[in-house]
């Protein structure tokens, strides 16, 4: 479904993917970990358009995307849910639901998605009406997912998922993932939690100062003595 080819890119004179490649398949996630200034976040973007290649290629279902608008991309099905969650706090839960399907016409699908994501997170809908800058971090995050998921995406990038939440919270927004990822959708998941991010994942990929050093299955990765003694803390 997707693939980078050698991909640098970075922001003014740095350089922070170094000749990155992965691939990801139809229906996996697929988990990067890393150190802080590892590159993850700039990989998402990359593929988002928020970043532009300087070098290599990222292909989504065979085309070149490398140079389309951010909102090409997304009508092309990649959304990416950002990190810090960033909802319009503003505005209220149903507003950015709504938000979420900007580029969509089809009216009457939208209404019935909104009824899809407030089934999948029951709070949304008891708070359909309450400015989203009024819930609580975890609540922000799963609207954030659910406005993601109101583009019909093919391929979810999230960043950072379970950053500042409650251990309980983290393991509902990791029961969603899963939840998502059963329905059909591909996930590309960014998690400084390693231990999580491998737990939900297929398969994962380590980066370190935006070099691939290490790609194996989430299982072998768990098991993987450096891995354990880098991320896991063990």
């Amino acid at each position: 479904m997707l693939t980078l080819e050698n991909v640098e890119a970075g922001y003014g004179d740095n350089n922070v993917l170094k000749g990155l490649s992965l691939a990801i398949a139809p229906g996996e996630i697929v988990s990067l970990i890393g150190a802080n200034g590892a590159g993850k976040s700039t990989t998402l973007m990359t593929i988002s358009g928020l970043v532009r290649p300087r070098e290599g290629r990222v292909l989504f279902q065979g085309e070149d995307i490398s140079a389309l608008a951010p909102c090409d991309i997304v009508a092309r099905g990649i959304c990416q849910v950002p990190e810090g969650r960033r909802v319009l706090s503003r505005l209220s839960v149903l507003e950015n639901l709504e938000l979420g399907a900007y580029l969509r016409k089809d009216k009457m699908e939208i209404a019935k998605d909104i009824s899809r994501m407030q089934a999948l997170f029951p709070v949304l809908g008891n708070r359909r009406r309450q400015l989203a800058g009024t819930l609580s971090g975890g609540e922000q995050q799963m609207l954030a997912i659910a406005r993601g998921l109101m583009s019909r995406p093919k391929l979810l990038l999230l960043d950072e998922p379970s950053l500042g939440l409650a251990p309980k919270m983290v393991l509902s927004i990791f029961d969603t993932i899963r939840s998502i990822n059963k329905s059909g959708m591909t996930l590309l998941l960014v998690e400084q939690n390693a231990y999580m991010a491998l737990q939900v994942a297929h398969r994962g990929y380590v980066l370190e100062t935006g070099r691939m050093v290490l790609t194996d299955s989430a299982k072998a990765l768990s098991a993987n003595p450096k891995v354990k003694a880098a991320y896991l803390g063990g």
